[in-house]
């Protein structure tokens, strides 16, 4: 009978936090920079404006039908297939002194003289600039009470140095990602906020997963400083939070490449969640955590003498 001897082969995690720490800064620093300069590219969800649907009788050509629109001064038009390739959706910007009806026949007449197709109006819709502002703040606040809420359930499930790693981790991939958005003047869209709010809930409980089995080790291990018993813990986990991750991400780019502009954006933001939420997970909340002074005697549970022990130890 032979005995086999596996040594676990720990990954020093934790020997890279100093430069992590250095790129997570510099990429929330761009990321705010590009906010306060470019802000972001609201959609009609948001800003306000006209939607319009129609259809084709044989598959549209995109690139016709914007040229067409540009022709007649609409050059600010978004314009993609909708359905199948023979519905358009054109969305357009409030403009000032024109009912939405209206431009509505605008736009179908400049679609009808720049293809030279029958066209075929289907819906029409208007959202106004106050509905979209309140949307917008709905959206923030709607990030802003998840934040709390995993802040306070965090702090009562472990401890409050974890607790504030795995707030700021969350508040850390919804700034870069932001950023990005800001950068490229990517259309946000009420999709991006469900996104965004995917991408919390889905980096928290990767942080959640790691941070169950450091509080479990710091409980087992008797010997080991906290760098090495998150090292331990990170590398227990990394199996996991890889293939969940590489899974995810596969249909995350299927959506991405196949999925069309309809959930363009969508796709996009939550590619960009999920790569930097696992990143985050590793380098930004357990190493805040670290940063904040966690201890083994922090996650001990601490034993309590019942009374009369020492009357029944008497002889």
């Amino acid at each position: 009978m032979f005995q086999i001897l596996k040594a676990e082969k720990v990954i020093d995690f934790m020997r890279w936090s100093k430069w992590t720490m250095i790129l997570s800064i510099l990429m929330i620093g761009g990321s705010i920079f590009s906010l306060s300069t470019k802000w972001l590219n609201w959609g009609l969800d948001f800003t306000g404006g006209t939607l319009i649907e129609v259809g084709f009788q044989q598959p549209a050509q995109l690139e016709e039908i914007r040229t067409a629109l540009e022709a007649k001064g609409f050059g600010d038009a978004t314009v993609q297939n909708f359905g199948s390739s023979r519905d358009v959706m054109v969305r357009l910007r409030p403009r000032e002194g024109v009912a939405g009806e209206m431009l509505g026949h605008q736009i179908l007449d400049a679609i009808t003289q720049g293809t030279g197709e029958t066209v075929e109006m289907r819906r029409i819709e208007f959202v106004g600039p106050n509905v979209g502002d309140e949307l917008a703040e709905n959206g923030g606040l709607a990030i802003i009470a998840s934040l709390i809420c995993i802040l306070l359930y965090v702090s009562a499930r472990f401890q409050w140095r974890l607790a504030a790693g795995a707030v700021l981790a969350l508040a850390h991939d919804v700034i870069i990602t932001l950023g990005v958005f800001s950068f490229l003047q990517i259309e946000v869209d009420l999709t991006i906020v469900a996104a965004l709010l995917t991408v919390v809930g889905y980096s928290l409980n990767d942080t959640i997963v790691v941070f169950d089995r450091i509080r479990e080790n710091f409980r087992k291990m008797r010997k080991g400083t906290s760098a090495e018993i998150m090292n331990s813990s990170i590398t227990q986990t990394l199996s996991r939070t890889l293939i969940t991750s590489g899974t995810t991400l596969l249909v995350v780019i299927a959506l991405f490449t196949q999925g069309g502009a309809n959930i363009h954006g969508f796709a996009l933001a939550l590619l960009l969640g999920i790569t930097v939420g696992t990143y985050s997970s590793i380098y930004v909340a357990s190493a805040l955590a670290l940063k904040l002074g966690i201890t083994k005697e922090h996650l001990i549970i601490p034993e309590v003498e019942k009374e009369g022990a020492e009357l029944n130890e008497m002889p």
